[in-house]
């Protein structure tokens, strides 16, 4: 029952009982990426959009499938997949914010504080 009703009011845990209908009446599946997020389109492929596994995060859609959400190419990831050079590594969701963000050495988020040898702070006498 709770899950229902937060399927009913909230958006950002994948979608509302609205999307769904309409998904259900005008929707054609398209694909679906590694994330397990569906991408959907409309019967006159003028309307695109995404049903997301979990949290609605938009940096965990891929470079490829967000070109195409936004009409920058025609045919789907699936249709025509994008050519990837040897150097390019695999999307990643934006992790700002999480415990796996990046943090400097020397920052006051690492764990262990780095140790300095070169430097000796100073304390009144």
């Amino acid at each position: 029952m709770l899950s229902f009703l937060m399927r009913l009011v909230t958006w950002w845990n994948g979608q509302t009982l609205g999307t769904q209908l309409y998904t259900w009446r005008k929707g054609v599946k398209v694909g679906e990426d590694a994330e397990g997020n569906v991408f959907y389109q409309s019967r006159d492929g003028k309307r695109r959009w995404v049903i997301f596994n979990g949290e609605a995060e938009a940096s965990r859609i891929s470079p490829d499938w967000h070109g195409w959400l936004h009409h920058t190419w025609d045919k789907s990831p699936v249709e025509a997949p994008i050519a990837r050079k040897s150097w390019e590594k695999s999307h990643e969701m934006n992790l700002t914010g999480s415990g796996a963000a990046y943090v400097p050495a020397g920052s006051l988020r690492k764990d262990a504080p780095v140790v300095r040898q070169d430097y000796e702070a100073w304390s009144p006498e």
